[in-house]
């Protein structure tokens, strides 16, 4: 690691990269309370403090299971026209407000249909949005650049569909797809007729792996369904019989040779219990072995988190330095499911001469 430090206030002013953050794991509390009175949905509190405070306790189980319920009250607010599009454009804004220069974001539409509205009018009403979150950002004077993923439910039968919509909505801000929910007895495999045709439609998609489920399930995801980048992918530690010296195993040195992108997200991780401390998380030692991690936040309200806590976290616990935010950040963007045009003017234009100005 680099000796370079960086203090908080500088943090929150760099420019970042988020590749995995969760629509329908990122509102604001108040919103939750204000859209869920509205809809008459019975939430554990209707303060806003004590719900935020009740979400990363209910998250804190070290149950992945167990973390993917929290999700019942934020998508009981996101069924109709208005919840979606307000939480959709507040989440641009929080994301602009936090630095963030380009991110995706990635839901479920299924999820969202128990309100009468069909797959396409979510995805029309989720980039309309979006959007206005992005235009506002802009005349604000801090823009922000936001392609959606949409996901299938692995545990479901609607796959298809929702990679389908990924093919139909490419031109209007759709940039790629993945699977979420549970993992463990849910192997990517299972939806590999999806996987097929977005390869032939050349759609990206990454793939929920190596978080539950261990090693078998990024060799699946990688070599089985062709993901180009893994969702979280911690466990790709397990193919790593001596992690101090870099000893790879077959399936480690192809992630780290072929610059396969991992979606690390260190707080998330601890929640779920696939990591012990942030000081231990994997993504220290995988970044130093040259692996191409990214750092995410996955769920903002549910992990009680932003990527400025999530960097000030690696810097206090983990010895990072600034170089090495930099360097999580470049991975990200030129891991994005974005043309290279567009990665490459973000990189040269927007994040080096701001990290070097830093430093």
């Amino acid at each position: 690691m680099n000796a370079t430090r960086v203090d908080a206030d500088v943090i929150r002013r760099l420019p970042k990269a988020v590749l995995h953050d969760h629509l329908d794991g990122g509102l604001r509390p108040a919103t939750v309370v204000e859209l869920a009175a509205a809809v008459g949905h019975t939430l554990p509190t209707t303060d806003p403090d004590e719900l935020a405070a009740w979400y990363y306790e209910a998250a804190n189980s070290g149950d992945l299971v167990r973390y993917i319920a929290t999700f019942e009250h934020t998508l009981a607010v996101m069924q109709n026209r208005e919840g979606l599009l307000r939480v959709a454009e507040e989440y641009v804004l929080d994301l602009a407000a936090d630095g963030v220069v380009y991110a995706e974001v990635r839901y479920a539409p299924e999820l969202n249909t128990r309100g009468g509205l069909s797959l396409s009018e979510v995805v029309e009403t989720v980039q309309e949005g979006l959007a206005a979150g992005m235009a506002k950002a802009a005349a604000a004077g801090t823009p922000v650049r936001v392609g959606t993923l949409l996901c299938g439910m692995r545990m479901f039968d609607r796959v298809r569909e929702a990679a389908d919509l990924a093919v139909a909505y490419r031109d209007a801000g759709v940039v790629g797809f993945d699977i979420a929910g549970a993992e463990d007895g849910f192997p990517p495999a299972d939806h590999l007729a999806a996987f097929e045709h977005l390869r032939r439609e050349n759609v990206p998609f990454t793939i929920h792996a190596g978080e539950a489920h261990g090693v078998p399930s990024i060799h699946q995801a990688l070599q089985v369904c062709g993901a180009q980048r893994i969702g979280h992918g911690v466990r790709i530690t397990e193919d790593i019989p001596d992690l101090a010296a870099g000893k790879l195993g077959r399936l480690a040195g192809w992630v780290r040779d072929r610059r396969i992108a991992l979606e690390m997200c260190p707080t998330s991780n601890l929640q779920t219990g696939c990591a012990t401390s942030i000081a231990e998380h994997p993504i220290t030692a995988l970044k130093d072995l040259g692996f191409r991690v990214t750092l995410n936040t996955d769920n903002r309200l549910v992990s009680g988190t932003t990527m400025t806590r999530e960097m000030s976290l690696l810097v206090e616990e983990a010895g990072w330095g600034i170089e090495d935010l930099r360097t999580v950040t470049v991975n990200a963007l030129k891991s994005a499911f974005i043309p290279f045009d567009e990665r490459n003017a973000l990189i040269e234009d927007v994040v080096l001469p701001a990290y070097a100005a830093a430093l």
